[in-house]
């Protein structure tokens, strides 16, 4: 338990470092072009993190409670209807060229740290409930939870981006969202972009957790073939 705590406490470390670097990226070149335009990707950031908070707080609640009771039930939703806003962090890369800058370059890497670290919280968050899912389920039920959670994000991704929905609209406008969703369930032809898009996240998401997962295992079974 000790080893755990101080692992996680070196990842947490070095997540805010990374945190800290886009940051700094962000004010250098908001001090270089005089302007905020990419003010969002600070918020991002933040809402980016939301879903590694409620992985951790559901982990800690999982120790002394079952799942299937109220809270963790409730932090685990929670965690999926945010878990998508660390992975939309990657569509920014749109506004690249909105708005003539002194050097794109630099906002390419700019948006590269902070796509990164969104990347990393979220998948760090989707590895730890994966993990405790498996230790109470079967090893291909957990891991088709896993794949089926990235391709609810892909689609909550082009909702987000091409309808402009968000994860507080479940709670503030309930009936347009779900009516927009039900829409492209009922009739997918009509809607191309919609697969087309929530196709492309979820292959890009699944191939990256999958080598995630693997170096994870392996890791794990050196760690354990030491003690």
């Amino acid at each position: 338990m000790k080893r755990q705590s101080s692992s996680f406490f070196r990842i947490g470390i070095v997540l805010a470092l990374a945190s800290v670097a886009g940051i700094g990226l962000f004010v250098v070149g908001a001090i270089r072009n005089q302007s905020f335009d990419f003010w969002y990707l600070p918020y991002n950031l933040v809402l980016a993190f939301i879903p590694l908070l409620l992985a951790v707080a559901l982990k800690h609640l999982l120790a002394t409670r079952a799942w299937n009771t109220w809270l963790p039930l409730l932090v685990s939703l929670m965690w999926i209807l945010f878990l998508p806003n660390s992975f939309y962090i990657v569509t920014d890369f749109i506004h690249l060229t909105e708005t003539p800058r002194v050097d794109i370059v630099q906002d390419v890497v700019m948006l590269m740290q902070f796509s990164f670290v969104g990347l990393a919280f979220g998948f760090i968050s989707l590895y730890m409930v994966h993990r405790d899912f498996m230790q109470r389920i079967s090893a291909h039920f957990a891991a088709a939870f896993a794949g089926l959670l990235l391709l609810l994000c892909s689609f909550a991704i082009y909702l987000g981006r091409d309808l402009r929905w968000n994860s507080w609209d479940i709670v503030t406008q309930p009936l347009g969202l779900f009516a927009d969703i039900f829409s492209r369930i009922l009739n997918p032809f009509a809607y191309p972009q919609a697969f087309i898009m929530t196709l492309s996240f979820f292959v890009m998401l699944g191939s990256m957790y999958g080598v995630i997962w693997q170096v994870g295992r392996v890791l794990l079974a050196k760690n354990e073939s030491k003690k």
